[in-house]
């Protein structure tokens, strides 16, 4: 049960006063059993004329932010603070509450669950040379049944062990062909790539974004911004996380905020500026996580009237989870 605080700055500069249009912000997690939201604050400098909360088609919670038309600015930073617990399932869980008959490939999803899930059981990514369809394969035992966690660990593992992670801040994710080609990415390449070799297997699949800490067992790469990783849905277990980045199974270091479809859709800050073509300068991230009862909190920052939650991104340069 690790008592984890994040802190999210993100900074945007521009070469001349610039007029913001609406943003809308995914960085707020959903408090759960597996999550427990103890406080969340969000500092947005220039302050916002208006903001209002809603859910999105996947049920994330997500704010909406305007300000005044008449606002000019030079700069525009948002402050995220997060402080919660982590309750993660651990890989014994999924093992405890699979379904007897997903326990090995090739299984079906219940008829009443096959029409929520369907889409995301689709490939959604071209593959003409098949090469995603072969690398799925290859973790299936050619004399036999197979293990079903066993089959998405050994992925998950895979991907951590023969893949290089290089961090890219541009906005976007590479083809799965394009990763297995390259054999490097970013951890929202990772993710995509383990999500469509499960659809390739008939899992149903979706994109995770957050945060990634580290603990006395685990050291991970993908921290300081930021980070991506999928779930799988498995019957009787539900959506089990996998984070092919660290190799990390059932949810361990992840602290969710959001779920999609796809990766596009996961920006956690989507907007944009009303100026000439290169009036944008720079944006700079930093992401702080602390872990422990003893960790020190979040300095005090000044709310919003309902206070929010977020971290950053504009149309133009958005921080991507590395």
């Amino acid at each position: 049960m690790p008592r984890v605080r994040v802190n999210h700055t993100t900074r945007y500069l521009y070469r001349q006063p610039v007029s913001l249009l609406p943003h809308r912000l995914m960085l707020r997690p959903q408090d759960s059993h597996d999550l427990r939201l103890l406080a969340a604050t969000l500092s947005v400098d220039p302050k916002p004329q208006a903001s209002r909360w809603a859910h999105d088609v996947f049920g994330n919670s997500v704010c909406l932010i305007d300000w005044a038309p008449d606002l000019r600015t030079d700069r525009l930073e948002i402050i995220s603070r997060l402080d919660l617990e982590h309750f993660p399932a651990g890989p014994c869980l999924p093992q405890a509450t699979l379904d007897a008959g997903a326990e090995v490939f090739p299984f079906s999803y219940d008829a009443e669950e096959v029409p929520d899930l369907s889409r995301l059981a689709e490939r959604h990514m071209p593959d003409p040379d098949h090469l995603v369809d072969g690398w799925a394969r290859r973790f299936l035992s050619p004399e036999g049944a197979s293990g079903t966690l066993a089959v998405l660990a050994a992925m998950t593992h895979a991907i951590r062990a023969n893949f290089v992670y290089l961090a890219r801040e541009e906005e976007g994710t590479q083809s799965p062909a394009e990763t297995l080609a390259t054999g490097a990415g970013t951890c929202r390449d990772f993710a995509l790539l383990m999500m469509e070799a499960a659809r390739a297997l008939g899992c149903a699949a979706r994109f995770v974004t957050g945060y990634l800490y580290d603990s006395e067992n685990t050291q991970t790469v993908g921290g300081g911004t930021t980070h991506a990783w999928c779930g799988v849905y498995l019957p009787g277990a539900g959506w089990v996380e996998y984070d092919p980045t660290n190799g990390l199974v059932a949810g361990t270091n992840l602290i969710r905020v959001g779920v999609t479809r796809t990766p596009a859709q996961a920006r956690p800050v989507a907007g944009g500026f009303v100026g000439q073509p290169g009036d944008f300068v720079s944006l700079s991230v930093d992401v702080t996580v602390s872990v422990g009862d003893d960790a020190a909190p979040a300095e005090p920052v000044p709310r919003l009237p309902n206070p929010i939650n977020e971290t950053g991104t504009n149309t133009i340069g958005s921080p991507a989870p590395a």
